[in-house]
């Protein structure tokens, strides 16, 4: 009967073994708290968010820009050296975002005040992001609101 040598054996029972590649992730941080889109912003110039959960509560002004959305794409080509552009349009609305240290990702009761001070309230549940995707670990908890027509606030 034949032998196989030890380091010969090894070799051949590990050369089936594969191993998963590790993902290329970004280094890019998330920021952490809440953001609030005013589709219809008319009369509205600023907003001040109000988080509360446990027995703390937060306040934090959501400083507006206008909103913009990929406008109409041109494109130069069809093979590998072709590209593709698009303008940012404006779409009318305001974007704000206000940082909210320690915000958890459990039920928050959120209050809006937009320019005539009067509140807005919702409760939330604030999800972890994974900005690089969900191989590349979570980031800082955040959730989405949205204004309506008269100025009720949902989460997005």
């Amino acid at each position: 009967m034949r032998r196989i040598p030890w380091t010969a054996a090894l070799l051949l029972l590990t050369a089936g073994c594969t191993t998963t590649p590790e993902a290329a992730c970004p280094a890019i941080g998330t920021p952490v708290g809440i953001g609030l889109t005013v589709p219809d912003p008319a009369g509205i110039t600023r907003a001040t968010l109000e988080a509360c959960w446990g027995d703390q509560c937060v306040t934090r002004p959501a400083d507006l820009f206008p909103e913009t959305a990929a406008g109409a794409t041109t494109c130069t080509g069809t093979g590998p050296d072709g590209s593709c552009g698009a303008s940012m349009v404006p779409t009318g609305g305001l974007r704000g975002f206000a940082d909210i240290p320690g915000l958890p990702a459990e039920p928050v009761r959120v209050t809006v005040r937009f320019d005539d001070g009067k509140p807005h309230t919702v409760t939330v549940t604030p999800v972890f992001s994974h900005p690089g995707g969900p191989a590349c670990g979570q980031g800082g908890p955040q959730a989405q609101l949205v204004a309506g027509a008269d100025r009720e606030i949902r989460p997005r």
